[in-house]
Parts: C-alpha cells; structure tokens; sequence
C-alpha cells in the first residue's frame, strides 16, 4: 500500500488534472498544493506512484496524468463526498415536487443529474418485481366491458381494458373489487398469483367467467411490467469530452443506445450501495475509457431501481458522488410520500 505522504502526492495530481485537463508535473504539484516536502521529494513519489501503475506519461507531455488504478485507489481513499449545498439543495427539491406522475418524475431526476454532473444521467424505472401493489380498481364501460386500474407502490399506474364473457353487474363488480384489494393490497407482485387462484370460486356460476378473465388480465400486466425500463439524457454532455476517450468517442454512444448494456451498467437493484466503476472495471469494451457512479433508490430503506451517470474517467468523483446520492434520496422520499 501507498503511504500517507504518496497518497497525497496521488490525490494532488486527480484533482489538478481533473481541474486542469492538463497532465500534472512536479513543479506545478508544489506550487499549487502545500505538500510540506520538497520539488525533489515530490518528483520521487511521482516515479514511484508510475512505477505502480497509478499514474502515466502520456507521450507528447511531460507531467502525469491517472490511470485507472490511481483513480480506483483515489475513490476508494475517498474519506467524503461533496456535500450539496443549501440552495442547490432547494433547488433539486422544487424541480422533483413539481412532478405529476412517475414519468414525470422520472424524466425530471434524468434532466436534473446531467445538469448537475454535466454527465450522461441514467435512471431506471422503479422495478415492478419489487414492487407492491397499492390498489386494482375495475370501473364498469359497459355491461360485459370493464377497465381495469393497477396502481403499485412507487406510483405507477397501468390501465387495461376487459371484453367480459357476459354481462357483469355493479354488485358483482363492487364484490370483485373489495375481495380482490382485500387479497392483494400491499402486497408483492410475485405473491399475487397465489393469493387470488382461488378467488372464481367465490362468486355465483354465471360471473366465474368474467372473474376468471379479470384475474388472468391483472397477472398478465404484472408480468409484462416486470420488464426493465430506463430513462437517458444528457447525451450531448458526453461530446463535450472527445479528448477524454482515446480513440473516438463513438463506440461510448453505442453503448449508450443499448438497454441491456446499460441495465448491467447500473448493476443489481439489490445492491443498493453506491458504485463507482471506473475504465476497464466496466465489462462492455465501449465504455472502458468512462466512469459510472450509481447508487440505489427507492421508498422506505429498500432500493426499488438504480439511477446514475456515465462520464470520462476523468470525473470529478466527489462532487458527482454527492449529486447522485442527494438526487436519489430526493426521489426517494417523491415515491414514498406519493
């Protein structure tokens, strides 16, 4: 392991050429950071940081600049993030209250990380199989046609229309709906189809039928809303840093187009902790000269879906972790008082 002095000396050099965009020599480290040691001092740390791979020489300069290493090493010294300030604060907070709906809400925490980390912003939509079902309402059209209403925990609303086998009275109907909240409310999707399979039963012979065309409905919307969705914005942003990625900057906005790759890229909801994976930490060969920083979300402790950002590995790792978490537990209190 590095010692303390060598650590700073690393420190130092990320955050001058995260700031500078210029690779960093010796002579510029002492002038600008009170290191407490000499030029030479300096210098010998230097060769001894590239001699461990935490930084290199890029050819045409004659300063350093990180490698993957150095910034893995940096972020996993880092002893805090860079807390938001107050108004910025206020500010994110009177963005997220003016949502309407989970869309909304979404559409608005995508803008508003990619202004804040001038990043690209990734959020995933709340997974439905972690989620609950808050309450079904059905509501008559007509006498053999119903809409069915399934709106879950994070706020999620799905809409579905029934042709019913035959005519479906109002007192069935509210019969229907009280069993069917009494079974299912709060409870997880994955547990719903055990709950009601026995539910046609309790009803008179002529509205088992319709029953049965109601409850298959409902668990066909359960599953196909279990399907992954996400968000993106912010692309543009990614252009600005052309001289940050070796080669061209198009296989990065490839993979940026691809859902799965970026589903991997934020990583299991259940882990919920922040991420940070830097370079060729992240499997998809395009994006091995970006970093994604990404953290967990959702109402009540528990982590419903994943939002982050995906930049160049020269990043202001600090002052993007703080943004994404003060973003995700903005979000995080909009679902649960939802």
């Amino acid at each position: 392991m590095l010692n303390e002095r060598r650590l700073e000396v690393l420190r130092a050099i990320v955050q001058d050429y995260v700031g500078t965009e210029e690779p960093v020599g010796s002579k510029a480290l002492t002038e600008r950071h009170k290191l407490g040691v000499s030029p030479a001092t300096v210098r010998n740390d230097m060769a001894a940081l590239e001699d461990e791979g935490f930084i290199a020489q890029p050819h045409t300069s004659a300063g350093r600049i990180p490698t993957d290493k150095g910034y893995r090493l940096f972020v996993d010294k880092l002893t805090a993030v860079k807390p938001m300030a107050a108004p910025e604060r206020r500010a994110i907070q009177n963005f997220l209250d003016g949502a309407v709906d989970l869309d909304d809400v979404v559409g608005r925490t995508v803008r508003l990380l990619a202004q804040l980390t001038r990043q690209v912003a990734i959020v995933q939509y709340p997974s439905l199989t972690r989620s609950t079902v808050r309450h079904v309402e059905l509501l008559s059209l007509a006498p053999a046609r119903l809409m069915l209403v399934l709106i879950t925990d994070t706020g999620r609303v799905e809409q579905r229309m029934i042709d019913c086998p035959a005519p479906f009275g109002e007192t069935s109907l509210a019969d229907l709906r009280a069993r069917l909240n009494s079974r299912v409310a709060g409870r997880r999707f994955a547990d719903v189809p055990q709950l009601v399979q026995d539910l046609p039963e309790a009803f008179e012979q002529e509205d088992r039928g319709t029953v049965t065309t109601v409850l298959s409905t409902l668990l066909e919307t359960l599953v196909e809303e279990t399907e992954e969705r996400l968000m993106i914005g912010g692309t543009a942003n990614i252009t600005r840093f052309g001289h940050d990625f070796p080669l061209t900057i198009r296989p990065v906005l490839e993979a940026l187009e691809e859902q799965v790759v970026l589903l991997k890229l934020l990583g299991e909801v259940g882990d919920s902790g922040m991420a940070v994976r830097i370079g060729h930490e992240n499997a998809h060969e395009g994006l091995n000269s970006t970093s994604v920083v990404s953290v967990g979300y959702g109402s009540g402790g528990e982590a419903v879906a994943k939002l982050g950002v995906v930049g160049p590995t020269r990043m202001d790792y600090p002052g993007t972790m703080g943004a994404v978490r003060a973003v995700a537990r903005y979000v995080g209190q909009i679902l649960a008082e939802s």
